[in-house]
C-alpha cells in the first residue's frame, strides 16, 4: 500500500555518512517533533537528479528554512558513501543526504521503482513529501520520467 497524506511515515532505518562514519538514523528520529521536507531521488549522479532535482533544494534551502523546515533530506536506493559523494560533487551541504541501500524505505511507503529491466534494480520513484512529526502532510510523487510536483519550488508552494 502506497502511504498517503495523513499516514504515519514507517519505522525504518536509514543511513548517513558522519565524520565518525556510516549512522543509522531510524525515522522516528529523523521525524519525530520536526517540519522535514524528504525528496527522493532514483539514483544518485543521474542526469535529472543531479542536473534538477537536488540542485532545486539546493537553491532553496533557505527559503524553505524561513517557512519552518527544521531538515531538508533526499533519500535514495544507494549506499551512504555514494550519497555523501554525490552530496560533495554537487555542493549539497545543506542537505541530509540518506541512503536507503536495501530499499526498505521505499518499500515500506510503496514507492518503490522497478529499474531491473535498466539494470539499476529496484529503486524509488521520484518524489517529495512534507512530515510534521512523524505525519505526512504533503506527498508530490512523480509520473516515470517527469519532474516538477517534486521540485523545491513546488514545496515551497506547499508551506
Amino acid at each position: 500500500m502506497t502511504i498517503k497524506v495523513g499516514d504515519k511515515v514507517p519505522s525504518v532505518t536509514l543511513r548517513h555518512l558522519t565524520p565518525e562514519g556510516p549512522k543509522e538514523i531510524s525515522t522516528d528520529e529523523l521525524f519525530g517533533g520536526k517540519k522535514v521536507v524528504l525528496f527522493a531521488v532514483p539514483g544518485a549522479f543521474t542526469r535529472t537528479c543531479s542536473e534538477r532535482h537536488l540542485p532545486s533544494y539546493v537553491g532553496n534551502a533557505a527559503a524553505l528554512k524561513a517557512k519552518g523546515v527544521d531538515t531538508i533530506a533526499c533519500v535514495s536506493v544507494n549506499d551512504v558513501f555514494v550519497m555523501s559523494a554525490w552530496s560533495k560533487d554537487r555542493q549539497a551541504d545543506k542537505i541530509m543526504m540518506l541512503g536507503d541501500g536495501n530499499a526498505d524505505f521505499v518499500k515500506a511507503i510503496g514507492l518503490e521503482l522497478d529499474r531491473i529491466k535498466e539494470g539499476m534494480g529496484i529503486r524509488s520513484q521520484r518524489y517529495a513529501m512534507l512530515v510534521e512529526n512523524g505525519v505526512v502532510k504533503a506527498l508530490n510523487v512523480e509520473k516515470p520520467g517527469e519532474f516538477a510536483v517534486s521540485s523545491a519550488e513546488a514545496m515551497l508552494e506547499k508551506l
